[in-house]
């Protein structure tokens, strides 16, 4: 019997040579993720609304050795998205990852505590769907389109906890983040029929991570859960809110070839919080 190749780690999680791009890669959990995989040896084009972030962020990759790019667009802009990944294949040659992590929720969209559904504005629901699905499905048509000429290239989306069970007060979000999800089954399943196998769309469900726009909902001014955070980590088996380097992991091997035969999976990132009932 013939010995089977032994692969080595760094052939399965390694980054080494490949271009990614990061939406929302100004925010906390996007920024995090841009390092992190330019720490496995990618090459990544920093996305952002604004410019002086986008760079600032791209300088901080650079600052530790990697190599980036600023790409100031609004994932709602599709000249200013087809702008980011002319500059990419322009410095590049190619791109090979997308991770949409643009996305969150907008305060006009959550509910204020004792106001009703029926008091809630459609536009700012409309918004924030827009924000999350259409600024991921937009930036897929314009890079995937990119990736889809190249060899083995993978789109990573960035979910929630509030697709899969319902969570009060964030109805416009729960409701975009699980169109998210749907739009991940769809595209991995039509992208990889029309395109090969090594065509590939996964998404990761965080669950409870203190950024920008939650930080006031999950924390007192002294930095205490409030009663909702609070709340959150007692139904969280690990008993705390994610430290947004606990997605390194998993994004980096939903990006590289140690996860070529998945595809279509949404993997939840979250100290066991969809695992337990709460009793």
């Amino acid at each position: 019997m013939s010995e089977q190749p032994t692969t080595l780690p760094t052939e399965l999680f390694g980054l080494q040579g490949r271009v990614a791009v990061v939406t929302g890669g100004t925010g906390v959990l996007g920024g995090t993720m841009a390092r992190g995989l330019a720490r496995a040896g990618a090459k990544v084009g920093v996305l952002g609304r604004r410019q002086e972030k986008a760079e600032a962020a791209a300088r901080e990759i650079e600052e530790e050795g990697g190599e980036a790019l600023a790409l100031p667009a609004d994932v709602l802009d599709r000249e200013k998205l087809e702008d980011a990944c002319e500059a990419v294949i322009e410095r590049w040659g190619r791109l090979d990852v997308l991770v949409n992590a643009a996305g969150g929720n907008l305060a006009r969209a959550t509910l204020e505590p004792g106001q009703s559904f029926f008091d809630l504005p459609v536009e700012d629901m409309d918004a924030v769907v827009a924000l999350n699905l259409k600024g991921t499905l937009l930036a897929s048509q314009v890079f995937g389109e990119a990736m889809a000429r190249g060899g083995r290239c993978s789109i990573v989306n960035v979910s929630s906890m509030a697709a899969e069970r319902a969570m009060t007060r964030v109805v416009g979000y729960g409701v975009a983040k699980a169109g998210v999800e749907n739009a991940t089954r769809w595209l991995a399943a039509e992208l990889a029929r029309s395109f090969g196998e090594g065509m590939r769309v996964n998404a990761i469900a965080p669950g409870f991570f203190v950024g920008e726009q939650n930080r006031a909902l999950l924390l007192n001014e002294d930095g205490t859960p409030t009663t909702r955070g609070q709340t959150i980590i007692d139904h969280t088996p690990a008993a705390r809110f994610g430290d947004p380097e606990d997605l390194i992991g998993t994004l980096i091997w939903l990006c590289g070839p140690g996860s070529g035969f998945v595809n279509g999976v949404v993997v939840p990132v979250d100290g066991g919080f969809s695992a337990f009932s709460g009793v």
